[in-house]
């Protein structure tokens, strides 16, 4: 429906455009159901026109650097807001903007200090302390970041997330030796299984353990040390004393870079699944590699982590090992890589989270970009090389090439913005050094 809207509007303003070229309403109608489309580069076009009949249109120009950014070009993105602030200096969401365009460019104490100028203006918006919280994060300065973290319940786009339970939220201030509290997840699968570490942290404490989860995760994660009860979530809660989001925890427990709770693994595979999908492995002497390279495409950063199964042809082509798809979804373009190259494709059979473990618990390695599996996988103590677009995840913080979340897990960087090329090169070599130790032991 919403798609027949813009499509619409799209008509509409070319409709309106073919009497009057330059109607600067029309032209930015049509940029904008152009960018409603997903048609990046049209809409991109589409606004410099609006701009080159008012060089001074807000609008356009913010839209300008939001689309340069997703695009890859937030070199480009900021000339736009660098126009947009010398004619609206006041303006809280184009400094926001500004920071988030110094972010795609690992420019991270500029994007701070964007942050904090929208924090001056208006210090109420919690974008400005949210995001003030993920670049601190990723500089490994925790305290702050954790704490600034928690603006997130106040952004707009979170009000869904929000529970309003009348039990009160701990924080890690008081006890709760003999009382019961709710731990609920509120973000992706991935962070699920990330954060879930800390159950046994909370249970030491003396707490009766309630874990609320998505269902895809309740199979899998409900015999996790410390937990009393699994919900899936939107079933009937029991009651509770207190209750903490799942992301909310490492502010808890003052997390800081020497203590996260990085002893693996937290999460293993059911002795039923494992000799349900023995049986479904090809038995073989070669290394067993899974791999995953796309996530949700619902995720907002989607366009920036995940890549087509053809960008890691060169990975396929090595002799030596035997690749399998942890895909649950597969696209016509990627299976057609995959019979072309020989990867065995189990993920489309996987029920939940759980069947995806008893495979992964039988693999030697995982390649992944920055999806769940590639959560699961750390979280089992599983080898894991992660592949990392050049701004990556606050969670992998800066220029590292292990994880303190995950000791099990290599990183591979891009070097530059797109670069894909590059860093599977160097996940090829350092692979087939590996596929011909394999080769000589045998």
């Amino acid at each position: 429906m919403l798609l027949d809207q813009h499509e619409r509007t799209l008509a509409q303003s070319e409709q309106a455009l073919a009497f009057r070229s330059d109607h600067i309403n029309a032209l930015a109608d049509r940029a904008g159901a152009l960018k409603r489309l997903k048609r990046h580069e049209d809409a991109l076009a589409a606004y410099e026109h609006v701009l080159a009949q008012r060089p001074d249109h807000l609008g356009a120009l913010n839209e300008c650097g939001g689309l340069n950014v997703r695009l890859g070009r937030a070199d480009a993105a900021l000339a736009c807001y660098a126009r947009a602030l010398a004619i609206a200096p006041r303006t809280v969401e184009l400094h926001i903007n500004k920071g988030t365009a110094l972010v795609a460019l690992n420019r991270f104490e500029e994007a701070l200090a964007s942050f904090a100028a929208a924090a001056v203006i208006d210090p109420e918006r919690a974008e400005a302390h949210y995001n003030a919280g993920l670049v601190r994060l990723r500089l490994g300065q925790f305290a702050a970041g954790w704490k600034n973290y928690e603006w997130r319940w106040r952004k707009a786009d979170w009000a869904a997330r929000r529970r309003d339970f009348s039990e009160p939220l701990w924080l890690g201030e008081t006890p709760i030796e003999g009382r019961t509290i709710l731990l609920h997840a509120e973000q992706g699968f991935g962070d699920t299984l990330q954060f879930v570490r800390y159950v046994p942290l909370v249970a030491r404490r003396g707490a009766n353990v309630i874990l609320e989860c998505p269902v895809e995760l309740t199979r899998l994660l409900q015999d996790i040390k410390g937990i009393a009860r699994i919900v899936a979530r939107g079933d009937a809660l029991p009651s509770f004393d207190l209750h903490c989001p799942l992301f909310s925890l490492p502010l808890a427990f003052g997390t800081t870079l020497e203590t996260i709770p990085s002893a693996v693994p937290y999460i293993k595979a059911s002795e039923p699944l494992l000799r349900k999908w023995a049986t479904r492995l090809p038995g073989i002497a070669r290394p067993r590699v899974g791999l995953v390279w796309s996530g949700s495409a619902a995720h907002l950063n989607d366009h920036n982590r995940s890549i087509p199964l053809r960008d890691l042809v060169p990975i396929l082509r090595l002799d030596g090992l035997h690749f399998m798809s942890l895909q649950r979804e597969v696209d016509a373009a990627d299976a057609a890589v995959a019979r072309e190259y020989g990867v065995t494709s189990l993920g489309h059979e996987f029920q939940d989270f759980s069947d995806t473990a008893a495979v992964v618990a039988m693999l030697d390695l995982v390649i992944a970009v920055d999806t769940s599996v590639a959560h699961l996988a750390g979280a089992m103590g599983k080898a894991v090389a992660l592949l990392l677009p050049f701004s990556a995840d606050w969670r992998w913080l800066l220029d590292r090439t292990d994880s303190p979340w995950y000791p099990t897990m290599r990183l591979f960087r891009q070097s530059a913005i797109g670069d894909w090329d590059g860093m599977i090169e160097r996940v090829r070599q350092e692979l087939g050094d590996v596929a011909r130790r394999s080769g000589k032991a045998r």
